[in-house]
């Protein structure tokens, strides 16, 4: 049996001619098989569009970077703008699943979560309370950190 590209959990095939014998003597009837597919580790799902979560640090968050994704064709390279969110999806369009009754696929959407290092050493957190020290008295002045902050609460 031939399985076609693109079929998901909860598709049903026929295959003609394949199930039980008729009443006396008969033609056999059609056999219908129902399609379940197994979860994957790293993508996910939904319609025909495929979905991946990756992991980026904060420097390339805030500076922007290009990173390499996987897809079901092989890697991409995907632009990651400066001051990207965490959370934000970023859309590789036709690298989804084939479309079952149409043209063309889906596409690959990749969530960027950025990653929180837990193990600082003392250089790295000296340059981030320095980091944290211009911001503060950058642009917006202190002021404007504590009007940012009050708004987000």
């Amino acid at each position: 049996m031939k399985i076609p590209p693109g079929v998901d959990t909860g598709s049903k095939l026929r295959i003609r001619g394949e199930g039980e014998e008729g009443e006396r003597g008969g033609l056999p009837g059609d056999l219908f098989v129902f399609i379940y597919v197994e979860p994957h580790d790293f993508f996910s799902r939904e319609g025909d569009d495929i979905i991946c979560r990756i992991p980026i640090s904060f420097p390339q968050a805030a500076l922007g970077t290009e990173i390499e994704v996987p897809t079901l064709n092989g890697k991409k390279s995907l632009k990651i703008p400066k001051g990207t969110e965490s959370g934000e999806i970023f859309r590789i369009k036709g690298e989804g699943f084939p479309r079952i009754r149409g043209y063309g696929r889906g596409d690959e959407m990749v969530q960027v979560i950025v990653k929180t290092p837990k193990n600082l050493t003392k250089r790295q957190e000296e340059l981030l309370r320095e980091f944290e020290e211009l911001g503060k008295k950058g642009d917006k002045g202190e002021e404007g950190w504590k009007r940012f902050f009050k708004a987000e609460s």
